[in-house]
């Protein structure tokens, strides 16, 4: 019994020491220089200068970023250990940034290796870099985060959140788009605005305006596998409704000539797709629940009045539609199906889906989409009347 108990005692066949480690926590992609297919920039974190002076911790920069080139990203990620002491280590990275001419060139390539190894969490969240490399955006620094690479995840929450124009989407989402019959991925962008050159450097960091900074920017559209356009403002919103990730967003509307009168805020959103066969022609149905409150009036308004109260919802009810449809348009004019609606005309009709699905790109493009939205008034704040609404002019 001794003997076979030792079997049991084996301890870790795979450890590895944490001074052994360099902890990735970013990671991005940008074309290849030379020969190479791919550059490939690792953002490594320091944690001992992470730690607060209190705790005894440095002041020195809270990251390192190394590079490596490659036509693979395994390729890559080996030749970048020329430049760094310790073994990569990808447990805890939550980021990955895809240069745009990258994306445009195709991503089949790209997420293989990564969703293949056991140490690399999906659950990473992607980003497109926009009219910039994914090194620089992995490289500027912040005064509000530490670790630069929260800033980018944080206001990537903090946009869907509040401002509805971009959505989180990690690695298992993006191929789950990619395979799925009758879906094609949509990710969150990221451009780099200022000088990179100065945001990267730590006299940045003492500056109350800094020369540069990382600001999101759009929805990126896939076909396929590759990146065919953005949505932008108004159009990344209205998709959003669509996809029922709408948390909360602004509402502007014109009132009595006005533009932009009034703001609502919705504070419950509820979006649900249907599909219908119609004379052997698939049908999309889009219904839209909408409870807002008013955020600001700069126009004479009276919300204890009913027929305002009617006024405002329809016309709040009249934008989102609005929006709503100038995404999906925008959408059909790239042939690309980012909403899921040939997964719901799967469920409406198997039969009919099984003849059409190989063409599903130009059935989508001429789709018939029928939007409803009801929009309804909840609060006003702490007032009914603007406060000036009563003074003498």
């Amino acid at each position: 019994m001794l003997f076979f108990s030792t079997l049991l005692l084996s301890g870790c066949w795979n450890q590895k020491e944490m001074t052994d480690l360099a902890f990735v926590m970013a990671m991005g992609i940008d074309e290849g220089t030379g020969d190479y297919r791919y550059d490939v920039t690792f953002q490594i974190v320091i944690p001992g200068n992470v730690s607060s002076g209190q705790d005894g911790g440095s002041k020195g920069l809270p990251i390192v970023v190394i590079k490596g080139v490659g036509n693979t990203i395994t390729e890559a990620a080996r030749e970048a250990t020329k430049t760094i002491s310790r073994q990569l280590y990808y447990a805890h990275t939550n980021l990955l940034v895809i240069n745009e001419q990258v994306a445009e060139e195709g991503v089949y390539n790209l997420l293989d290796g990564l969703e293949r190894d056991p140490v690399f969490r999906t659950t990473t969240q992607v980003v497109v870099a926009r009219k910039s490399k994914a090194e620089d955006v992995l490289t500027i620094l912040t005064n509000l985060d530490k670790i630069p690479v929260e800033k980018i995840t944080k206001t990537l929450k903090g946009t869907e959140s509040m401002l509805g124009q971009n959505i989180e989407v990690s690695i298992d989402d993006f191929i789950d788009a990619i395979v799925s019959s009758g879906k094609e991925p949509v990710v969150s962008g990221f451009k780099v605005k200022g000088k990179p050159e100065k945001g990267s450097s730590a006299s940045s960091l003492e500056s109350t305006k800094p020369q540069a900074s990382v600001v999101a920017d759009g929805l990126a559209i896939f076909k396929e596998g590759k990146l065919t356009g953005w949505l932008d403002q108004e159009k990344a919103r209205g998709a959003v409704w669509v996809m029922d990730r709408v948390k909360s967003t602004d509402i502007n509307i014109d009132w009595k000539g006005k533009e932009d009168a009034i703001t609502i805020i919705p504070i419950r959103t509820k979006t649900g797709v249907t599909a219908k066969i119609k004379n052997g022609k698939p049908v999309i149905h889009v219904a839209i629940e909408e409870e807002g409150n008013l955020s600001e009036a700069n126009t004479p308004l009276d919300v204890m009045d009913p027929k305002i109260i009617k006024k405002m919802e329809k016309k709040t009810a009249a934008k989102i539609k609005e929006q709503v449809e100038i995404a999906i348009k925008a959408a059909q004019k790239e042939k690309s199906d980012i909403f899921g609606f040939g997964d719901k005309v799967h469920r409406a009709d198997p039969k009919l889906w099984k003849r059409i699905k190989h063409q599903w790109d130009e059935e989508f493009a001429s789709l018939r989409v029928e939007v409803k939205v009801n929009s309804y008034y909840r609060r006003s704040g702490v007032r009914t009347k603007p406060f000036w609404s009563d003074l003498d002019h």
